[in-house]
């Protein structure tokens, strides 16, 4: 819990000495989006569960995300070319476009629900896996002042993908190796129904 306070107050002083840089054009973004489409889905919303919804997102996490596939420090064989050619205002608008659309809802797993919601609520103290709410809230609507992202109704097979890549070290995105420290703790069970109780929250 106070590693999570610790990273908020550092993002959030990030934030005011650089200012937030996702104030785009929601209109130029949405023309601009059609590419995105192909596999974020309709307004953001993906349809394939390997790949996430953009829709209800923060915009400057997004922002954060495509910069770090344009910069080589996040990896992914088809994110970084469609990342390369966006300067700063084009990222800013597609931002703004998906931030504003409405994340469609999803539903938990009946087999996953209580062991997930245990963690996502409590963590496991045994183990030290901290409480995912404690920083990205009890609706999984995240923090955005803290660049925290909005988890509610994502697709659970990507929330388990990027929790494994945290776990692995394969992503490295996370400020002070905050997830890579959490995910590092938690079993192969405790990630899968993590990631279906996010599926199915509700915000």
């Amino acid at each position: 819990m106070k590693k999570c306070l610790v990273t908020v107050f550092v993002a959030m002083g990030m934030m005011v000495a650089g200012g937030v840089q996702a104030a785009g054009d929601a209109t130029a973004g949405q023309a601009r989006a059609a590419l995105c489409i192909a596999c974020h889905g309709p307004g953001g919303n993906s349809l394939n569960p390997m790949w996430p919804k953009l829709a209800g997102q923060h915009p400057e996490y997004i922002v954060k995300q495509i910069q770090a596939f344009k910069s080589g420090e996040r990896k992914d064989p088809t994110m970084a070319p469609m990342a390369v050619p966006l300067d700063d205002k084009a990222m800013a608008d597609l931002a703004a476009y998906f931030s504003t659309q409405k994340r469609s809802e999803g539903v938990t797993a009946a087999d996953k629900a209580e062991l997930g919601g245990k963690i996502y609520r409590g963590g496991n103290k045994a183990s030290g896996v901290a409480a995912c709410m404690a920083c990205h809230g009890p609706t999984g609507a995240g923090n955005p002042a803290a660049n925290f992202p909005n988890l509610a109704g994502q697709q659970a097979i990507y929330v388990e993908k990027a929790l494994k890549d945290f776990r692995s070290g394969a992503r490295v995105t996370d400020p002070n190796m905050m997830m890579r420290g959490v995910a590092a703790k938690m079993t192969d069970a405790e990630i899968s129904a993590v990631a279906q109780f996010v599926q199915g929250l509700k915000q």
